[in-house]
């Protein structure tokens, strides 16, 4: 199925970081690759290692952001030890300044354009960043550890080379908020987001009732589940919405954000996905990439905040799952990789294989649903609000 895959990487990425101590550390993503690499998925033959890329240009960031928060950035990057500035959320604890602060996001930003650029050429099918996935970034405010939105910039970019219809898939435990900001208005961009409900987490957004403005209504799509759920649960409640949506909406490309902090071993959230189901939703995701888009598909990182035994094995999976060659979930962590992690960060990997153990499947929506239960009430509501905006029926309301 997946005939070119670019995946986008140089070291340079990991200038992306707050702090050694901020929850946000790209170590993460050189794990991820490193582990990648260990376990010779670049090494295929429909596999490019795209390491030479421009960093986005000021203008290329204004398609997004306002002037005065690129100055802001700028300037906190310049002077990261005096420098504060609430109103466009550069401050500690969450987004505090740091040494370069703009050149280290714009680079971001580029490794996603980079992405854009192979897909919408014809270069490649699919295109991976696994540093970005920025998707709190607002057009004038720093966000949830996100300085600019790569995802709204890579989008924009390839709606301004004239791509009709883009689908926006995350499924990062918290709101797309930023995402659906941008586009809110915009029919032309579909998003489409499940998380832990905004009543327990970070940002507050992300409920049902939040479908667009009124030149899109039905563009935003927010599947907002209870904490506590887990993989059974949440594949059921993604699959309930998602490929109805798709196949309605007919996007050109997919775009889709792979936070792994719905993890259980996650610090910052309260669902108990493995990933294992993690898997299951990038696999999800690469055949509804091939059905309805024609194959063209952007994958980015995101959230992901157990930096050694959950980001590089489920952004591993991800990349195994786009380049055709799925790794299976038995299959041993290479002694390299063990051996890597304890010389970089002075810690053992606590698990010995690429998978938590679980084999999760969704039992189907068709199947029956209980109005009574939280999880399929949150996607009661979901449907109930969207559906009918695309013309999709609502059907086997009786329950149970």
């Amino acid at each position: 199925m997946s005939q070119s895959v670019r995946i986008v990487w140089n070291d340079d990425l990991a200038s992306y970081n707050f702090s050694a101590v901020h929850p946000f550390n790209s170590v993460r993503a050189v794990l991820a690759m490193r582990l990648a690499d260990e376990f010779g998925l670049l090494d295929h033959a429909n596999v490019a290692l795209v390491r030479d890329f421009p960093s986005a240009t000021d203008e290329e960031l204004l398609t997004v952001h306002t002037p005065r928060l690129l100055a802001a950035v700028k300037e906190a990057g310049e002077h990261p030890e005096t420098f504060s500035d609430a109103a466009r959320g550069i401050v500690a604890p969450d987004n505090p300044p740091f040494r370069g602060m703009h050149a280290a996001a714009a680079r971001v930003v580029g490794a996603s354009m980079a992405g854009a650029r192979a897909i919408h050429s014809g270069t490649a099918q699919h295109a991976i960043n696994v540093a970005g996935g920025l998707h709190h970034a607002l057009p004038d405010k720093v966000s949830g550890f996100c300085v600019y939105n790569d995802i709204a910039v890579a989008i924009q970019w390839l709606l301004d080379q004239g791509i009709e219809r883009i689908a926006y898939v995350d499924v990062d435990v918290h709101h797309g908020d930023g995402v659906q900001a941008v586009f809110w208005n915009d029919p032309r961009v579909l998003t489409i987001s499940i998380h832990e409900s905004p009543e327990t987490l970070f940002p507050g957004t992300g409920f049902p009732s939040e479908v667009g403005g009124p030149d899109a209504l039905g563009s935003a799509v927010n599947i907002a589940v209870p904490a506590g759920t887990g993989d059974q649960g949440w594949l059921r409640a993604f699959h309930a919405v998602t490929p109805h949506l798709l196949k309605a909406f007919a996007p050109q490309v997919i775009v889709s954000q792979h936070g792994c902090d719905t993890h259980f071993e996650d610090p910052l959230a309260n669902l108990v996905v493995s990933v294992d189901g993690q898997r299951m939703a990038a696999d999800a995701i690469h055949r509804w990439a091939h059905r309805y888009a024609g194959g063209r598909w952007l994958a980015v990182g995101g959230g992901g905040y157990e930096w050694v035994d959950v980001v590089p094995r489920a952004w591993t999976h991800l990349m195994a799952v786009a380049i055709g060659k799925p790794i299976k979930p038995q299959t041993p962590l290479p002694a390299a990789f063990h051996e890597y992690v304890l010389q970089l960060l002075g810690r053992t990997v606590s698990h010995a294989t690429m998978t938590d153990g679980y084999d999760p499947w969704p039992k189907s929506w068709e199947l029956g649903y209980d109005p009574a239960d939280p999880l399929d009430a949150a996607v009661i509501a979901t449907r109930k609000a969207v559906f009918p905006l695309h013309g999709l029926p609502l059907d086997n309301w009786q329950g149970f």
